[in-house]
Parts: structure tokens; sequence; C-alpha cells
């Protein structure tokens, strides 16, 4: 299990948004290993694990795309049913709340990343060891 940095990010809702974002990170070499999008408040919002964070942001900031950045984990787990589960037992039992969370696997995959953010990453980091 490791900690990574989010990065989010506030862009239009429009038509298109999602594969500009994903074209501006692609065209600097910035490899996306997870991302999350939706519709809030009226605006898209974007958050991205990436390879290269410091470098991510600076292209967000070229479009003039407000971001924060926030640590998350990223947990490696089994791609079998309960996998998920188990992991958000080990931190309810430890009294650590997840605030949202997201993971995707293909069906081929044997490993799939979790990423969390959680009330207390290093608690958690404790918890899931």
């Amino acid at each position: 299990m490791a900690r990574a940095k989010q990065i989010s990010a506030w862009v239009d809702d429009r038509p298109g948004m999602l594969g500009r974002v994903a074209d501006a990170l692609g065209e600097k070499r910035i490899s996306i290993r997870a991302f999350t999008a939706a519709v809030m408040d009226g605006r898209g919002f974007v958050r991205v694990v990436v390879d290269r964070p410091a470098a991510a942001k600076r292209v967000f900031a070229a479009h003039g795309w407000k971001t924060t950045e926030d640590e998350v984990l990223e947990v490696t787990i089994s791609d079998r049913p309960g996998a998920v589960g188990a992991v958000a037992d080990r931190l309810g039992a430890a009294g650590i709340n997840i605030q949202y969370a997201y993971l995707g696997t293909a069906f081929s995959a044997k490993k799939a990343n979790l990423y969390l953010a959680v009330s207390d990453p290093k608690a958690a980091a404790r918890a899931l060891r």
C-alpha cells in the first residue's frame, strides 16, 4: 500500500471536456493511473492520480483550471468479490471514515488499485498493514 498524490480540478461542464483534460495531460506525456469525473454545482470536477503530479498541476494551471492536491491511499487488492469490503471493514473497525473511493478493472485483471480518501491517512495505513 502506498500514498498517492491526487490532483482535483474544476473544469467547464460541456461536451468534450474530459477529452480535453486527458489530451492536455497526454501531450506532456503524463500518464493517468486513475481518475474519476463528475458534475458538481454545475461545473465539471475531475480527480486524477498521475505519474507526475507536479507536471499535471502545471498543465492544469496553463489551461486556467483551478486545482487542489490531496493525499489518497493506493491499496492494491485482488480482483475478486469481497476485496473492497475487506479493506472498508478494516478501516471501519479502526474508526477511520472513508470520504470517497474509486477503482476500475478489466475482466482480465488479477489485481486492482483502490484509491481511498480517508479521515486519517496515517492511521489508515497502519490499519491496512
